[in-house]
């Protein structure tokens, strides 16, 4: 039977354990990247959005746009990093900015639905990948 042996060069060895040490922080790095990108996609679709075909004035007091926001990069139960785009609570007038964004994204009867989030989440996902590999490729550069 025959047998290979094949040597790894020992600089790639090091870079692939060093990554594997580094991960914990190189991940939330990159997440958080591709996290501002599709924030920016969601406030540009929202703010056009709001206010848009409506009977009567708009009465947008800008809160739910200034509420929209990232989280940090955190790990959940199953070891996976993850960031979300989100509105922040509470508001000053008691309501609640996820109910108004839902509002906006279905609509309600005799509200037409203006969605902004699923539209935002389709046309970045590919320049979300884009620069979540850059960050990868720039932090893995580094090691």
């Amino acid at each position: 039977m025959a047998r290979v042996n094949i040597k790894m060069p020992e600089e790639f060895l090091l870079k692939v354990f060093r990554l594997s040490d580094q991960t914990d922080v190189i991940l939330p790095k990159v997440l958080e990247v591709g996290g501002e990108v599709v924030l920016d996609k969601v406030k540009g679709n929202l703010s056009k959005a709001i206010g848009r075909d409506t009977k009567y004035s708009s009465r947008s007091t800008g809160e739910l746009l200034s509420s929209l926001g990232l989280s940090g990069a955190k790990q959940d139960r199953g070891g996976n990093f993850n960031v979300k785009v989100g509105f922040a609570e509470p508001r000053s007038d008691g309501e609640s900015n996820a109910k108004i964004a839902s509002i906006i994204e279905y609509g309600k009867h005799g509200q037409p639905a203006k969605p902004f989030l699923k539209p935002a989440r389709t046309a970045s996902r590919k320049a979300c990948m884009n620069a979540m590999i850059a960050k990868l490729e720039e932090e893995i550069s580094k090691i």
